[in-house]
């Protein structure tokens, strides 16, 4: 065995030691043991913010964008670190998220949006998002890495060839940061930084906990439809594992915060429903929609009969049908340029060693079959398709393949008649009154067996509330 590696982990403690600094935390104003400099931290910043928007697109419709960068300008101006250049960015995704990266780079998802009900609990989450900037929370997570790859992160200040390693680690631990949280510590020191600047703009400080009872009613309400569509169910990052109103802790926090509330304290309500009309609600027409277990993409011009009861995934780059029980998965690739036969094609693209020439609804197409998955590629007006169907279930290639290959069969142009089911669902506004129930506004809405959930939680009555006479609730169309 070589001694190079043994002799390069032996040095890994001594470079850290070397290398490593201590920092003047801009909220404590104590030391923290860091290996990135404000310099750094604002160029990781840069570079994951590219990644970021080319994943997600970004959002812009009625001015919310504007709308969201101006809270978070005038947020940021009285946190901690009011010097540093914040961005403040809409992400088109329906994902319930918002996370920040190092150096003020500050991301809320659109779908996040409909469940939020004022501009006061807006600027909540955007506040907290804005309070891991300010006590350096990502950079603290980058240098708690361990072994010798954050002796790589640290050799790459001085040698130039590592730096792409050491961006890699950046990347790494972060991502791990935005999707799980931070801990309960960091994550209530970023409650509590929020409440703050909350107070400090003239927003009442009771708004952060009323923001983050709604995301973990969120998150309760996620749980029941995951069990319903057997998968995974989301969090968002950093909530409790009991409801906010029983956190003792995060009720101190508040309490403390608004000792710097002023009497005349925003809310902005009605201000924040208005810009909430028009929004998209679940996918959007450019990523392509669901209606009736077939999906349409209106910017393609196809549509795709999903297996009956499957579960659709749409995602920027792909959509994924998955079975009841998750044992089989159907995905559907953005499409490449087509390149010789479809059959040529699709031997390339899944490395498949036989492919079946064959029309399917009048185009040009190739399908294969193997154990365990079955492939197709199709032509449509100089696009190159492919969609892949996996089963754990293959006792035979020839029957247990067809629910697979019988929903390939139904990819095809759309119709004219079609393309006005391939928009997006929107949120429009109405007056309760004396009467309006929730389980009638559900009986209407086109968002299916869980409607009432949904609209429950769109309007903070999760999970049994009823509306009053005159109040302006949120409603799916």
């Amino acid at each position: 065995m070589s001694r190079r590696p043994a002799l390069a982990l032996a040095l890994a403690p001594a470079l850290l030691l070397g290398l490593a600094s201590c920092a003047t935390n801009p909220v404590t104003g104590g030391q923290d043991f860091v290996l990135v400099t404000e310099a750094q931290e604002l160029r990781i910043g840069r570079q994951v913010d590219a990644q970021v928007k080319q994943r997600y697109g970004l959002y812009d419709a009625h001015g919310m964008q504007a709308y969201v960068e101006g809270i978070g300008q005038r947020l940021a101006k009285a946190s901690h670190r009011p010097d540093i250049s914040y961005r403040f960015t809409l992400l088109d995704t329906p994902e319930v998220n918002a996370f920040a990266l190092p150096g003020g780079y500050v991301y809320l998802s659109r779908g996040i949006l409909p469940y939020l009900n004022s501009e006061a609990e807006l600027a909540g989450v955007i506040g907290h998002e804005i309070g891991h900037v300010t006590a350096r929370h990502s950079v603290q997570r980058v240098s708690a890495a361990q072994g010798a790859q954050i002796a790589i992160a640290v050799a790459s200040i001085f040698v130039p060839v590592m730096r792409g390693q050491a961006g890699g680690l950046a990347t790494d631990a972060l991502g791990s940061a935005l999707l799980s949280g931070y801990g309960r510590e960091q994550e209530l020191q970023a409650d509590q930084l929020g409440a703050t600047y909350l107070a400090r703009t003239g927003y009442d400080p009771a708004a952060m906990r009323r923001a983050l009872e709604v995301l973990k009613n969120q998150e309760l309400f996620d749980a029941e439809v995951a069990k319903q569509e057997n998968r995974p169910p989301r969090r968002y990052h950093g909530l409790f594992a009991s409801h906010p109103e029983n956190d003792r802790r995060l009720q101190e926090i508040v309490q403390h915060a608004a000792l710097l509330r002023t009497e005349d304290a925003a809310d902005g309500r009605e201000e924040y429903l208005k810009r909430s009309q028009g929004l998209v609600f679940g996918d959007s027409t450019h990523e392509g929609v669901v209606r009736d277990g077939v999906f349409y993409h209106r910017d393609l011009g196809i549509a795709l009969k999903l297996p009956p009861g499957w579960r659709a995934v749409n995602r920027p780059d792909r959509l994924i049908a998955i079975a009841p029980q998750g044992a089989s998965r159907l995905e559907m690739r953005n499409p490449g340029k087509v390149e010789g036969t479809p059959a040529e094609f699709l031997r390339r693209a899944e490395s498949v060693s036989e492919a079946t020439p064959l029309e399917i609804n009048g185009l040009p197409a190739a399908l294969s079959r193997s154990s365990g998955r079955v492939a197709a590629a199709i032509f449509l007006d100089g696009r190159a398709y492919t969609i892949v169907g996996t089963t754990t279930r293959f006792a035979s290639v020839e029957t247990d393949a067809e629910p697979l290959v019988e929903s390939i069969k139904t990819f095809r142009a759309m119709t004219e008649d079609e393309r006005a089911k391939a928009k997006a669902l929107t949120i429009a506004l109405l007056t309760a009154e004396p009467g309006t129930r929730m389980a009638d506004l559900a009986a209407r809405s086109p968002l299916g067996r869980n409607a009432e959930g949904y609209l429950r939680l769109m309007n903070g009555l999760y999970p049994k509330g009823e509306p009053s006479p005159g109040q302006t609730l949120k409603i799916v169309q």
